[in-house]
């Protein structure tokens, strides 16, 4: 058996409905499911960055990229002392 973290949300109906569909299995499987459900606002992870807003600033990071907006890796510690 293996591990796919994926996120999601439970809907009004009780039915669990994932951000996204899971790749790379074949279908259809009966699957265990652990769902972690954060107990108050303390409970919610802040590094769990939304789907949405993730792809969007992939998005623009890419925009930049092609765009010539980035600073070249080779460049990003010039300048910087590190000790």
């Amino acid at each position: 058996m293996k591990a796919i973290e994926v996120t999601g949300k439970i809907d009004d109906r009780g039915n669990l409905v994932l951000d996204e569909p899971i790749q790379g299995t074949t279908y259809p499987h009966q699957v265990r499911v652990i769902v972690l459900v954060p107990e108050d606002a303390e409970d919610i992870d802040p590094d769990d960055t939304p789907v949405e807003e993730v792809k969007a600033s992939l998005k623009r990071a890419l925009h930049q990229a092609k765009t010539g907006q980035r600073l070249p890796l080779s460049q990003m510690w010039e300048g910087i002392d590190a000790e």
